[in-house]
């Protein structure tokens, strides 16, 4: 497993400590490694459920909706 270096500011420092004190992780290793492994992988790109295959535009102008055709109940005039 590769070793990294890494400063940190106070608060961090203190964060990590006081979660490893909680019994949140078993010690500080194992704190860093999942702490960072939750931070990488909110950058990760998000899983799309899109067919590769469909048209860009056609979804676009599906999504679209008519203002005119709108039911909204309550709408008044705003100026």
């Amino acid at each position: 497993m590769p070793e990294v270096e890494v400063s940190l500011p106070d608060r961090i420092d203190s964060e990590i400590a006081r979660l490893v004190d909680q019994g949140e992780f078993l010690n500080r290793e194992q704190a860093v490694e999942e702490l960072l492994s939750m931070g990488v992988s909110a950058y990760a790109p998000a899983e799309t459920t899109d067919e590769p295959d469909e048209d860009l535009f056609t979804q676009m102008t599906d999504d679209q909706q008519d203002p005119a055709a709108r039911t909204d109940e309550g709408d008044d005039y705003a100026f």
